[in-house]
């Protein structure tokens, strides 16, 4: 469940994250993360401006008196310097005493987008401003890294490997999340009514619902789970419809989700940094090397540009020792050198 961040917010920030939710569509759990992305912005900026605040308090400091004409101070560089204490100097884990400093590229640019996001609204939506500071902000150059995936071998290993008091409802979970390719946000989110025969129902990403053609793996994961989920009594008014239940007798979260994944991936004896996104891989790339076309497979994983999804297009350590053996000389012997001589 969303967490209701509106008693703190300035009014200016209100607006937005209402226009997020109701206008372009943004889950409220996305507009939340906008906030609290710009709330940090912003808190930065009150130090940056030389209020009476350090970057010791960063955490700390408030943010409800923040209004438009504090805003039109804003200009790029002052957005390139809170960019820049994002890179160098921001704690990775601040709830750790043993943190690392600088975040990762990835979560700077969640945060540029957040600020493009609500300077575009100001000026465009809300006609607040007339000049736009982040108009030529950039993204941060992301690094490239090949996608971490679970193999065919090592998918059936961990199927095999699902025991325990639930363990019909855990084989159901990892059977789909390899099958389907979904997110845990839209598994944990699965209805009972959202399964119609053959195809299931998600709501994925900015509320857009796509549809899944479940095999004949997952539905058997299915119909061996479901008379047991039907049976559970005691389910909560709001939680009366939720696919997957608890051991509380709640919908399942996506931290439990998380940690049986990491459990049964260590009774497996496979690579702990495993997750649920990385079975989310799995899936995704099981299909392309399997011969799905790259839109289509861009259809099952709800992404919006197609770009995303050819991250799958990689190459393996396999089709790498293919290449170099397919080499004419691949064969080539010092021996050979001297005959030729």
């Amino acid at each position: 469940m969303a967490v209701d961040y509106r008693s703190e917010m300035p009014s200016i920030l209100r607006d937005f994250t209402s226009y997020l939710v109701t206008i372009s569509g943004k889950s409220p759990k996305t507009a939340d993360q906008y906030y609290l992305d710009l709330r940090l912005f912003f808190r930065f900026m009150r130090c940056h401006f030389g209020e009476d605040y350090s970057l010791d308090e960063l955490n700390a400091i408030p943010i409800n008196d923040i209004d438009l004409d504090f805003i039109k101070k804003i200009k790029l560089t002052d957005i390139y310097q809170f960019l820049d204490y994002l890179s160098r100097d921001r704690e990775k884990h601040k709830n750790s005493p043993s943190t690392r400093y600088g975040l990762e590229s990835s979560s700077r640019s969640r945060k540029v987008s957040a600020i493009r996001s609500f300077f575009f609204y100001l000026e465009r939506k809300a006609q607040l401003i007339e000049n736009n500071p982040a108009k030529e902000l950039e993204l941060p150059k992301q690094k490239k890294s090949l996608v971490k995936y679970l193999d065919l071998e090592s998918s059936k290993a961990l199927l095999s490997h699902i025991s325990g008091k639930n363990e019909i409802r855990d084989y159901c979970i990892i059977m789909l999340f390899l099958n389907c390719g979904m997110r845990v946000s839209e598994l944990v989110g699965i209805n009972l009514n959202d399964i119609q025969g053959d195809r299931l129902r998600v709501l994925g990403k900015g509320n857009r619902e796509r549809m899944l053609y479940l095999n004949d793996a997952c539905l058997d994961a299915l119909n061996e789970y479901l008379p047991i989920r039907k049976a559970i009594n005691g389910i909560p008014a709001k939680d009366a419809n939720a696919l997957f239940i608890s051991q509380k007798k709640n919908r399942i979260s996506t931290e439990t989700v998380k940690w049986l994944v990491k459990k049964y991936c260590a009774l497996a004896n496979l690579d702990p940094r495993i997750s649920v996104h990385k079975l989310r891989h799995t899936s995704a790339t099981l299909m392309y090397r399997s011969g799905v076309d790259l839109r289509v497979l861009q259809e099952v994983l709800g992404h919006k540009n197609l770009n995303t999804t050819e991250i799958y297009t990689h190459v393996d350590s396999d089709d790498m020792r293919l290449a170099t053996r397919a080499n004419p000389l691949s064969s080539m012997k010092r021996d050979d050198k001297k005959e030729d001589a």
